[in-house]
């Protein structure tokens, strides 16, 4: 059986399933090789301000191994944040066919890439898009550095057409690249008897406050800027002067515009605060919403993978032009609505164009159109792949 070294820095919810799969299938062997020893537990968010542990498993099921981090700042905020002299040892004690590496700015994740260059295999998984890039002398030294780095990578492989074209701007072709689809644990959002994630909602909507026929927009996620949570709410605000029944807005999360948030939303009733749930209530937070709004400006909002767990928990979407998924996975008046990033106007016409008859069908559209983008066209691209090489 090949064996497949998969280098990334710590447990995440999006990925640690699609390693449980491939172990599971038995057609390729991997090993996962965790950079972040100091994110073993729990990982400490400089964005939302404290300290997140998950409260799903998110080490069972594959072989994983954390490799010590020497960083005097350890964690994913800086290129030296992430320094482990052993892992080009320990990757090569186990002898893999071929290595995937998620993210090349971090000093040991680019020093593996050019160490096993030419020794084995090197694959690469991103989500960068060109989304914010801007004409300027900066653009164009960055585009040679990157066509520099990107040289010691055999494969990459793609999340989306934005992240695709990408690859292509940095110098990669057509043959190098794999579609292996940005995706999330579609099951673990999808409602049954058993899980009664929409009975769930609706109590808890009761115990917010809202009533049957009151239309919900839901954010969670950071209060942070690249996210725009303030250009939607103040949006909602003016929207709601002009409708016979106000929309209502509830905001889930945390972050460092909190406080300028609740000033804003100061004396509205028809704006909610909660905070930042953990992932065992995310399916039945997203059905809180009749539907699910990421308004981001960037920059680096390459993919926003609440997007896919909101479309599979039957919800329809609004997203922004800034939001890497948008040009493949929303089909507007169909499952969801796009909105130039920085067009408030856009937005309000949106809102001003919504029914809780209409997002029902919506939604339902949604889980439909979600189910392609899952975790088994990931783990079939690689070890396809791996049986190439």
């Amino acid at each position: 059986m090949k064996k497949l070294a998969i280098v990334t820095t710590h447990p995440i919810q999006y990925y640690a399933p699609w390693f449980r799969l491939m172990a599971e299938r038995q057609n390729v062997a991997i090993k996962v090789f965790y950079t972040w020893s100091q994110a073993a537990a729990e990982v400490k968010d400089k964005t939302f301000g404290r300290t997140i542990k998950w409260d799903i498993p998110l080490l069972d099921g594959y072989t994983y191994e954390f490799i010590n981090n020497i960083s005097a700042d350890p964690g994913t905020h800086h290129k030296n944040g992430i320094d482990c002299p052993e892992l080009n040892d320990k990757i090569n004690n186990w002898k893999p066919d071929a290595i995937l590496i998620f993210g090349w700015y971090l000093k040991s994740h680019l020093n593996a890439m050019t160490y096993f260059k030419g020794k084995i295999p090197v694959w690469f998984r991103g989500d960068s898009t060109l989304l914010d890039d801007s004409p300027g002398i900066r653009q164009v030294l960055r585009k040679y550095y990157l066509t520099y780095i990107y040289r010691s990578i055999d494969k990459a492989f793609y999340v989306g057409s934005q992240n695709k074209a990408y690859f292509k701007s940095v110098g990669l072709k057509e043959s190098q690249l794999i579609l292996a689809p940005h995706a999330i644990d579609n099951e673990r959002f999808n409602d049954s008897e058993n899980d009664n994630y929409e009975g769930l909602a609706l109590n808890w909507r009761k115990e917010l406050g809202y009533a049957s026929d009151d239309l919900v927009v839901l954010f969670a996620g950071k209060f942070e800027s690249k996210k725009q949570p303030d250009f939607l709410l103040k949006a909602v605000q003016k929207v709601n002067k002009t409708l016979k029944k106000p929309l209502k807005l509830l905001m889930v999360g945390h972050g460092p515009l909190e406080n300028e948030l609740l000033e804003l939303a100061e004396n509205d009733s028809n704006i909610k605060f909660i905070p930042f749930q953990n992932q065992s209530k995310m399916p039945i937070l997203y059905r809180l919403g009749n539907v699910f709004c990421l308004p981001s400006k960037g920059p680096g909002e390459t993919w926003g993978l609440a997007i896919n767990e909101a479309m599979a928990s039957s919800r329809p979407v609004i997203v922004s032009t800034k939001v890497g998924c948008a040009t493949d996975v929303i089909n507007v008046g169909s499952n969801g609505f796009v909105f130039n990033f920085n067009d408030e106007a856009e937005l309000l016409d949106v809102f001003s164009s919504l029914s809780l008859e209409r997002l029902k069908t919506m939604g339902e559209v949604s889980k439909k159109d979600i189910n392609q983008w899952n975790f088994k066209a990931i783990v079939e691209a690689l070890e396809s792949n791996l049986k190439e090489d």
